[in-house]
């Protein structure tokens, strides 16, 4: 069985701007996201890739892009289920507004029960990502071989619910899980069970120390998982 590398894509126009982004079109890496993504090549230096596995989002493509650049032969494939959640009706709008709604509390404390207005639920958003990396798993040991690793790379939220499965956790234990814009998450699948190798590994600890709040978060926010995956360390 293959080793999977999982990237969330680079900080965003959305990620700075503290909006849930979805799939609204022409959302693209700020400055910072693209200067992470061009450090991705060097961290996964000496690291052989059989393929990269992206969502169809422009972000993702964009953080991908100088790790194919670095790498002429490698393939990209583009998979829609691995593309981010359907958020429907919360779609483009602030993170701070949607704290707000009555949902919210659900999608932090039982996001299994979750489906978004006009969107999707979080079950099928996690089942459909699920369902990709274990056709890629199959698709990618017939092509390169049992020992073969590949990239994906894909969104917060998603990432989150692969590695929920990976570790067996129910879909209501997912918001425990952290991961960071260009963060990578590896796992990788045997015959018997999955093995989680890394967890959302930026090689920047800057998100581990104090920051100056002019204005201190309210009480228990601290507590609450960004929808999305959040924009990482300033």
């Amino acid at each position: 069985m293959p080793t999977l590398i999982l990237v969330r894509h680079g900080r965003s126009t959305a990620n700075a701007a503290a909006l849930l982004a979805g799939w609204t079109p022409g959302v693209t890496l700020d400055e910072h996201g693209t200067a992470q993504a061009a450090g991705l090549p060097e961290r996964l230096d000496g690291v052989p890739l059989a393929a990269v596995v992206s969502s169809p989002l422009e972000r993702c493509r964009q953080t991908a892009a100088p790790l194919l650049a670095a790498r002429p032969g490698l393939v990209e494939h583009v998979d829609d289920r691995l593309g981010e959640a359907h958020y429907g009706d919360w779609t483009g709008r602030k993170l701070a507004e949607l704290n707000d709604e009555p949902l919210m509390a659900a999608v932090q404390q039982h996001p299994s029960s979750v489906a978004f207005p006009g969107g999707e639920s979080m079950r099928a958003m996690a089942t459909r990502a699920a369902e990709a990396v274990r056709e890629w798993n199959v698709r990618i040991v017939e092509e390169h071989g049992a020992d073969a690793t590949y990239l994906v790379c894909s969104h917060g939220d998603i990432i989150k619910a692969l590695v929920a499965d990976a570790l067996g956790l129910h879909l209501d234990l997912f918001q425990r899980v952290s991961v960071e814009p260009c963060s990578v998450t590896v796992i990788r699948y045997t015959p018997l069970r999955p093995f989680l190798v890394r967890l959302g590994d930026t090689g920047d600890f800057a998100s581990l120390k104090p920051r100056d709040h002019p204005h201190p978060p309210a009480a228990g926010t601290d507590s609450t998982a960004e929808v999305g995956g959040g924009a990482g360390a300033p």
